[in-house]
């Protein structure tokens, strides 16, 4: 607790409860430097159930993987899916053992449907698969939707994300989907990249990507209108208050591609 923790720091940028001084500190250490990230992680909570509500209305897709979860903030992915299927079965993953705490938060699935919690780290995705509480709630041989939600720029060059994101999208049968959201320097580089020291600083590496770089994550599957985009231009709501913030506030994109 005496550590930042990226986690709680979003929790903190969310207005949580869930944080604790060393993580306040480093979030006020970033908003130096990034005063639109409470903004940045609001959007990309709503892309999260934009995308998730996206995937189950139009698609018809029931079978949820959620990997890198977080600290639940409501509404969660389950909560966002079976609203629109009531049996959809979401399985959460992370490795974090403060998530494992709040693990029950994320349990409380509808009486049709069903969600479980699988801790495991998101660089052995094997590992993931071959768990025994997936295999006994989700399908692998119907489609699946998978979400990495603002997980990849914590995964550095060298433990290989495209090759973490490839074992996962090989082991998923056609018609499965994938979520990203994943921070970018593409519209304020000298923010993202004090951003990205002050996580260092704190403990946490951020890997931020070009448009170019998180494009190739979808490689060889079918992206959906209007493509990869800045996460509030993503089939944005009309009713939302946020609309008139810009790409730089943003810094991330989002994006979501089905399997042939």
């Amino acid at each position: 607790m005496d550590q930042a923790h990226s986690a709680r720091m979003y929790d903190y940028y969310l207005g949580g409860i869930t944080n604790f001084p060393a993580d306040r500190e480093a979030a006020a250490r970033t908003l130096t430097v990034f005063p639109s990230a409470p903004i940045a992680a609001r959007l990309n909570r709503r892309f999260m159930h934009r995308s998730t509500r996206h995937v189950a209305t139009t698609l018809g897709l029931r079978q949820f993987l959620d990997i890198g979860t977080g600290i639940p903030t409501s509404p969660n992915l389950h909560e966002v899916a079976q609203e629109v299927i009531p049996s959809s079965r979401v399985v959460y993953t992370d490795n974090d053992p403060i998530v494992l705490a709040h693990a029950r938060a994320l349990l409380l699935s509808r009486p049709e449907g069903a969600t479980a919690y699988v801790e495991a780290d998101a660089r052995d995705p094997q590992a993931i698969l071959d768990h025994p509480t997936l295999g006994a709630h989700l399908d692998l041989a119907e489609p699946i939707a998978l979400s990495l939600i603002a997980l990849l720029h914590f995964v550095p060059d060298e433990d290989d994300a495209y090759a973490v994101v490839e074992h996962l999208k090989k082991a998923l049968p056609s018609g499965s989907t994938l979520a990203i959201s994943h921070a970018t320097a593409d519209f304020d580089p000298e923010g993202i990249a004090r951003v990205t020291q002050t996580y260092a600083a704190a403990g946490t590496r951020v890997k931020a990507r070009t448009r170019d770089e998180i494009s190739r994550f979808f490689t060889g599957w079918d992206l959906l209108d209007p493509g990869v985009v800045p996460t509030h231009r993503w089939h944005p709501d009309p009713n939302d208050t946020l609309l008139t913030i810009t790409d730089a506030d943003a810094s991330c994109y989002g994006a979501i591609a089905r399997k042939p």
